[in-house]
């Protein structure tokens, strides 16, 4: 791996208040506005929740400040940096995709040129081995930038397409110095979305929202090309696997007659069974942004509080879902990308890395829910917004590319969360959680080197 050092002041200062609530809910009462930066927070208490969670039936280049929503609510990965306007120096427009377990990425670059003309190609990156790499995969054209690129744990790279009304899908690999193309085939469809890539290494899905159903097509991985698999009522967005097999598949769902979003599990060996997955409260919007099969840990954004709040739950657990005071920054959208591996049975302990992004720029968080502290690191200069990885030993990777290395990761190892009272004896009023969430404090320096519906406890509560 390639290390640099990087410097707490790289992301710059962002100024901070409460996050806009959506159409129809009740502005937070609790502006604050202090300006801060990459740093560390206190921790603050947590209003829980009134959801439970059950089981799925069967079984520096700063990013662009904000992070991108829809109708159907923000986007979030834990594989892909967020769609970015083409600029000079900035990410590509088609994010940054790793596989399931970060042994390859892929994303759209661009050979130099002016502002307007530049010539977009796919690229693989290797990021197992002892340095990464990258191998361009030009063609004979260039690509467009609204295309979509997908790596397979073999190390080939689906591509999408849009041609007019039609999808086209195909698979890259390098071939000396040239690069190939294997044809798998066309969908009939003006708009689809790859989702993540599954869990298995072989298999893409995509999603094709419209008004009344949302069509779920298996596009890389099948024997006969592109094949619609699932047909959901509804329109669907999101999505996020819910093991390591690649059979359950999370999406966030509006029912058909309109209404509140509420995410579904989709059981794929089991025809595409659909059951509910988070039901918070009945109003309510409640979409999964994030899922860690082997801990069960799940990153949900809900606006049971009565506004859009970050919270999390266990997958299966009777315990209500939380919503963090210290995941509550204002005037800066905050998304999960990465939940640590390998914790099993210790959902609690697993380390999340979050995109912070604000008026300056994007740079990276860490937490944990037992820690109930978040730690903010100034991210390296380069850093595709929202892309990276975690090790089974807590060590977050975080893939970058600028003038000086045209492939690196940077790394970070995931901070301790000591309680103040055990180091001091005491707890200050902004160690001990008392402070707002935007307080000031120094910035920190980074080092690289299928739920079933739940009865509700209580009702959902606003601050």
């Amino acid at each position: 791996m390639t290390a640099c050092a990087i410097e707490g002041g790289s992301a710059g200062a962002a100024a901070t208040a409460e996050p806009v609530a959506e159409s129809g809910t009740e502005p937070d009462p609790k502006g604050s506005g202090a300006e801060s930066g990459p740093e560390e927070y206190g921790a603050e208490p947590e209003p829980e929740g009134s959801g439970d969670l059950g089981k799925p039936a069967g079984s520096d280049a700063p990013g662009p400040p904000g992070s991108a929503a829809d109708e159907d609510g923000p986007e979030a990965s834990s594989a892909a940096g967020g769609p970015a306007a083409p600029a000079d120096g900035g990410p590509p427009p088609g994010g940054f995709t790793l596989t399931a377990d970060g042994a390859y990425a892929a994303r759209l670059t661009a050979a130099p040129g002016p502002p307007g003309e530049r010539a977009w190609y796919p690229e693989r990156w290797t990021l197992d081995g002892p340095e990464p790499y990258a191998v361009p995969l030009p063609l004979g054209q260039p690509e467009e930038p609204d295309s979509q690129v997908a790596p397979l744990a073999d190390g080939r790279v689906l591509i999408r397409r849009r041609v007019a009304d039609r999808q086209m899908f195909s698979l890259l690999y390098p071939t000396g110095p040239g690069t190939g193309e294997l044809l798998l085939g066309a969908v009939e469809c003006a708009e689809m979305t790859l989702l993540p890539p599954s869990p298995d290494g072989r298999c893409v899905y995509a999603l094709s929202a419209g008004e009344h159903h949302s069509s779920l097509w298996l596009v890389a991985g099948g024997a006969f090309g592109p094949e619609e698999v699932a047909r959901i009522p509804g329109r669907c967005s999101g999505g996020a696997w819910l093991d390591r097999a690649g059979r359950m598949l999370a999406l966030d769902r509006r029912a058909p007659g309109g209404g509140p979003v509420k995410a579904v599990a989709v059981d794929l060996g089991r025809g595409a069974e659909v059951t509910p997955l988070l039901q918070i409260a009945p109003g309510s919007d409640d979409r999964l942004l994030l899922a860690d099969a082997d801990s069960g840990l799940l990153l949900i954004c809900s606006d049971a509080p009565g506004h859009d709040r970050l919270g999390w739950g266990v997958l299966g657990s009777c315990l209500p879902v939380r919503f963090p005071e210290c995941l509550r920054l204002a005037d800066v959208a905050v998304t999960p990308f990465a939940v640590q591996p390998g914790q099993m049975l210790m959902p609690e302990s697993c380390a999340v890395a979050l995109r912070i992004d604000g008026a300056a720029g994007s740079w990276v968080g860490v937490w944990r829910p037992a820690g109930r502290r978040l730690h903010q690191f100034a991210a390296p200069l380069g850093w595709a917004p929202g892309a990276g990885y975690w090790s089974r030993d807590g060590v977050l990777r975080l893939p970058y590319a600028n003038g000086a290395t045209s492939c690196g990761v940077a790394m970070l190892d995931a901070p301790q969360d000591v309680e103040p009272s055990s180091v001091t004896g005491r707890s200050s009023d902004a160690e001990g959680g008392t402070q707002p969430s935007a307080a000031v404090s120094a910035p920190a320096v980074c080092k690289p080197v299928p739920l079933g519906q739940a009865p509700l406890h209580r009702a959902a509560r606003s601050d």
